[in-house]
């Protein structure tokens, strides 16, 4: 039997925006447009630590006890169960969720709940990161001007490559379509200027970790700051040399206009929401570092995530370790509120 050559097609662009229209149908039961409550800023950390307010901060609750506290709470069926959405004064937030899927359903939940009114709406998303070795640092605040997705492509085992190769990934046009986000210009520009002299913290531990690591180095012998660059959204948690230059090319790939800043695991699939929803224009990414992309010297895989590997995240040298994780929440706040504040003054 000759076998018939057929073109494959992207899947995820393709499923995505089935799913994306299925989540705007399923919402459009008839409501006025003058009973909607109307949003300014849609905010969209990716998840809470702990309580949504008082206790360890996660990537909500700095936002939420500045603006969403004493509001209104609305259930809004998402990925996993039911997800809440926070509501006051023009103010909405909502666990987007970790990973591409729950947080391109769960955006695409909210955008779709006729019990708000988006056609104004700017949207924020906010997180943690990892830091890209050679440009930033923990406690950095990145404008995002771009997202990649890490996934799609071709991925192969270093164990099996050319000895000579330094990436094991391998671009497929067919995914083009879909594996990048390019954020507005023009947004991006306005956003980086208006926060780009924000003063930002970081710890002790943290100054003492790259000074170690990275002695003599000017990219990392600074405080942090006000960055902007290229994020790579993979579902898989990933570090190490072999996936920072995997990280490298395919930014380089798509010629995203900066660099390589930041890896993180949602921000793809937020943006190709987003742009479902005619929205793009409108949306913000801040992502804030919290640990690197590779392995501090003498660390293994198995150290950092294997069965003894509490003892390791838990100490004081480790950047895997909760120290610089509070500080890099507050700064991204920081940069956050005043983004927040000039737009619901019309001044972004």
């Amino acid at each position: 039997m000759t076998s018939v050559p057929i073109k494959r097609i992207a899947a995820s662009a393709v499923i995505l925006p089935m799913i994306l229209t299925i989540g705007i149908l399923t919402g459009c039961s008839s409501r006025a447009a003058d009973e909607r409550n109307p949003v300014r800023v849609l905010i969209l950390p990716k998840f809470e630590v702990g309580d949504m307010a008082g206790d360890f901060p996660g990537e909500a609750q700095c936002f939420y006890e500045e603006y969403l506290e004493g509001g209104d709470t609305y259930h809004i069926n998402g990925t996993p169960g039911t997800i809440d959405l926070y509501y006051k004064d023009g103010i909405a937030l909502c666990l987007a969720g970790q990973g591409k899927v729950a947080a391109a359903l769960n955006t695409a939940a909210v955008l779709s709940d006729t019990r708000f009114d988006f056609s104004d709406a700017y949207v924020l998303s906010v997180g943690c990161a990892g830091s890209a070795e050679g440009y930033g640092i923990p406690g950095d605040v990145c404008v995002i001007s771009a997202a990649v997705d890490y996934d799609l492509g071709h991925q192969a085992d270093p164990r099996e490559t050319d000895s000579s190769s330094e990436t094991t990934w391998f671009h497929d046009e067919s995914f083009d379509d879909s594996a990048v986000v390019r954020l507005d210009k023009d947004l991006t520009d306005r956003v980086y200027a208006l926060i780009k002299d924000i003063p930002l913290e970081t710890t002790d531990n943290t100054e003492r970790f790259l000074r170690r690591e990275y002695p003599e180095e000017a990219w990392a012998d600074r405080q942090p700051q006000i960055m902007r660059g290229t994020s790579v959204t993979g579902d898989n948690f990933w570090k190490g040399q072999y996936d920072h230059q995997n990280a490298l090319l395919i930014t380089e790939t798509y010629g995203c206009s900066d660099p390589y800043a930041v890896t993180e695991m949602e921000d793809v699939a937020v943006g190709l929401a987003v742009k479902r929803f005619g929205m793009l224009d409108r949306l913000i990414i801040l992502r804030t570092g919290v640990n690197m992309d590779v392995f501090p010297d003498g660390v293994t895989p198995e150290i950092l995530w294997g069965a003894a590997s509490d003892d390791h995240l838990a100490s004081e040298d480790s950047m895997e370790s909760v120290d610089i994780f509070e500080t890099a929440m507050q700064n991204c706040f920081a940069a956050g509120k005043v983004l927040i504040d000039a737009l619901q003054e019309g001044a972004l």
